[in-house]
Parts: structure tokens; sequence; C-alpha cells
């Protein structure tokens, strides 16, 4: 069992998986040379970039990610427009002051490989990270992999499963759950709404007053993001030359334009996941929930019902508590890493999650709000992860837009609905499990098949 205030995690965009991740694993390499006492000897560093990670991690920011993570910096607290002159002086320099060590030099192109060639045998996602002296002898060598949402493990930790001691585990969850079934037995057994389940577990880390403030700074975090995108306007970069849309939809929302009511539910919900996405596909601060490529979904469905002027603090944190609760099981039952399940993983999650939380601030029982993400997940299964020019803009921006309004309807769907669902949570996760293994690797996240191949990046 894991924290939700790990899988909402706080960082810059555009990719959880192959930006956040392999900013932490770079930083992580460093700060273990130091610890070890091994950084003083450092001349060279070298970082080679495996499978996805090598596929599509020029137009993720794989690279540029990995220098930010060798220079110290955090994707939580580094300030997105302060990294472009940060990633100049480097390249122009060619040298890498190494926190609490030496500066040495550094050629991006040189030390940083796109080993596209090598497909990692644990994950997708790999890293292979050398440090060596200036006689050119090995002084320390690691593999690591990110496995997804910003989450990132050691090839020990992959082999060997043993305590992750990347996350801040829940040692002894006092309502310690491992599948929907055991959740919405601990629910039955002691009255309890899902969120309140996850808020006793998350008693387990850290005080009460600290996990509401941790809740209240996602959503601050999140609505943040979406003001973010309303109002900036331009060119994404990467060079597909896609145009940001949401704040023209804004302001005709806000101009009165589209008055019927059906058209400006779609319209609300389409404007707040397209302006996090945008945001997201920018390199801007989001929040992974519980992936970058499909960090619009949530926000959008938690902006539209559970922040409006009328409702107090306590929905929102119902909302991510629930969605975050259901979270926890695709994570530990499957994955939520694009390159291991395609986008079922990333959009397909997110819109279940979603429906989730919705649920449950409708009045949902426990029962409707697993149904909510039953149907979420349900008619996503088989959604494949194609990104054009291996950027995160086509598909993605308008796909989360499409997760947010069968998010809705999903829950609209659970809420209806009184007898006994046909299909478990658990049976849909272990089918999109099923799915994403026997899927094409063309179609998860390498930008070898569907769109990728078929659209002209241009």
């Amino acid at each position: 069992m894991i924290s939700i205030l790990d899988l909402f995690r706080i960082g810059i965009g555009p990719s959880s998986s192959h930006t956040v991740g392999p900013m932490r694993i770079a930083r992580r390499f460093v700060r273990h040379l130091h610890s070890d006492g091994k950084l003083d000897h450092v001349a060279q560093l070298r970082v080679s970039l495996q499978g996805s990670l090598a596929l599509t991690g020029v137009g993720h920011g794989s690279v540029e990610a990995v220098i930010l993570g060798l220079l110290g910096e955090h994707p939580s607290r580094i300030d997105p427009n302060a990294i472009p002159g940060l990633l100049a002086k480097v390249s122009s320099t060619q040298l890498l002051p190494l926190p609490h060590g030496p500066t040495i030099g550094f050629e991006p192109k040189r030390d940083i490989l796109l080993d596209a060639h090598v497909m990692p045998e644990l994950h997708p996602n790999g890293m292979l990270l050398q440090a060596f002296d200036a006689s050119g002898a090995l002084v320390s060598k690691e593999t690591y992999y990110s496995t997804g949402g910003g989450f990132y493990a050691s090839e020990k930790q992959l082999r060997s499963p043993v305590p992750n001691d990347t996350i801040s585990a829940i040692s002894e969850a006092v309502y310690a759950y491992a599948s929907g079934a055991e959740l919405l037995q601990l629910c039955e057994r002691e009255n309890k709404a899902i969120a309140e389940i996850v808020l006793a577990n998350e008693d387990e880390i850290r005080s009460r007053a600290d996990t509401i403030a941790g809740l209240d700074a996602i959503v601050t975090a999140m609505l943040g993001c979406i003001d973010r995108g309303l109002h900036t306007p331009g060119i994404l970069p990467g060079g597909l030359n896609v145009r940001r849309r949401a704040p023209e939809v804004y302001n005709r929302l806000v101009d009165g334009v589209g008055n019927n009511e059906a058209e400006r539910l779609l319209d609300w919900l389409n404007v707040f996941a397209l302006a996090v996405n945008e945001e997201n596909a920018a390199g801007g601060r989001v929040v992974t929930a519980p992936t970058n490529g499909a960090a619009g979904i949530v926000p959008a469905v938690l902006k539209h019902y559970a922040c409006a002027e009328d409702k107090g603090p306590e929905v929102a944190r119902q909302f991510l508590l629930t969605a975050g609760g259901v979270a926890l099981l695709y994570k530990m039952r499957a994955s939520i890493s694009g390159a291991e399940m395609g986008c079922q993983g990333e959009v397909g999650v997110a819109c279940s999650i979603a429906a989730a939380g919705l649920a449950a601030i409708w009045g949902g029982s426990p029962t409707q709000v697993a149904s909510a993400a039953e149907i979420g997940m349900e008619h996503n299964l088989g959604l494949t992860c194609d990104p054009v020019g291996g950027l995160v803009q086509i598909p993605c921006i308008e796909r989360n837009a499409l997760g947010a309004v069968k998010a809705v309807n999903a829950a609209r769907l659970a809420l209806h609905s009184t007898e006994r669902p046909k299909v478990s949570l658990d049976q849909v996760i272990e089918t999109m499990r099923q799915t994403g293994i026997d899927m094409s690797s063309r179609y998860k996240e390498t930008s070898q098949g569907g769109l990728a191949v078929n659209v002209i990046a241009c």
C-alpha cells in the first residue's frame, strides 16, 4: 500500500514516466554518489535511455529531464520558467556542476545516449547510469526503471521485491486492501465510505492535518494549472505547430456562446481538460493524475463538480481520496504506465478514478463508486498509446477531453443502477492488465504504430 499523495504528484510536463521519472532517477543517482562518498571522484557521467524512453524521449523531454536531475533539480520544486536557462547554460559551457560535488565536463549528445535498440527485460522504460573517474575507471553503475506516474524502481527492486524506498509506503495500513473486493468488504464491515478508509490509512504515514494540507495543495495545483491553460494562447513546442485551443474556447464560453445546457456542460469539461494538457505539453506545472499524459481528466471533473462556489473544501478532498483509493488498485494490480499498458493505463485509469470520485461526491454507495470506476475503464480497454512525433499532443490532448466526459457518464450510469454489477472492478483491472500484455509494443508509447506512423509529423 502506498500513499495517494505519491499518486497525485505535483511536477512538470510533458510526461510523468518520460520526464518526471527520469529527472528523479538522475537526481537520485547523484545523491547516492554523494552519500556513498564517491561523488568527488567523478569526472564523467553517462546515461543510457533505453526502450520507450529512447524511442519517444526527445518528444517527451527525457534528455532535458536527465540533465535537470543531474543538476539536483526536483520536479515538484523546479520553476518551469527557469528550465530553459539551466539547460542553455549546460549546453553552452559543456559543464555540469554536480550538487555537493565537482563541476565536470558534460556534452549532452555524447553523454546521454538514446539506445532505442535496447529493449529492457524488466520494464520498457529503462535507464542505465554510469559514473567514471578521471582515468576512465568505473566509479558506480546503476540501472533504474521509470514505472509510470513519476514512480521508479531499481533493477534490484524489480527482480527481488523489497520495500520500495522511493515512496511513502504504508507499512501497517489500518485498513489494508489489495483488491476492489477487499476494499468493498472493508467499507461494509466498518460502515465507512471509500474516502474514509483511505484517509485512515494515510493517518499511518503523517498527521491528519498534513494529509489535508497535502490534498488541498493538490487541488490548488490542479486549479492553478487549469487557470494558466485557460489564459495562455500560442503554439505548443515540438514542431507539430499545434495551437492552444483552451483560451479560445474559454473566451467563447465566458461570452455566452452556446447557451444550450448540454452543450455548455461538454464545453466546460472539454476546456478544463484541454487547458491542463496544453500546459502539460508545454512543460508547465501539472499534477500527475495518475500520469501526465492523462493529467487533464481528474482536474476537469474535479473543478466542474467539486469546486463550485457553494461547495466547501471537504468535497474536493472526498473526491481525491476516493479517486486515489481506486488508483491504488491499478498501481498494485496492473500498471499506470503507457509503455506497459498503452493509453488504457493512462487515460483509461484517469477516466476510471475520476468516475469513482464523482460518484462518491454525488452520494453513491461504495458499490456504486466501484461500478463507476469499472464502467470508466471497461470502455477504454484496448486504448493505444501512439503519440504523433513522440509528443503528448496528438491524440493526447483531445483524448483527455473525451475521457473527462466519459467519466461523468460512467458515474451517472453507475448511480442509476441498483443491482450488483455484472463486471467487477477487479475483473476489469485484470482485463486491462492482460490486454496490455497482449498489445503490440508498436502501440505502447513507442511511436512505432497507429497515428504515429499514419500522420505525418510536420
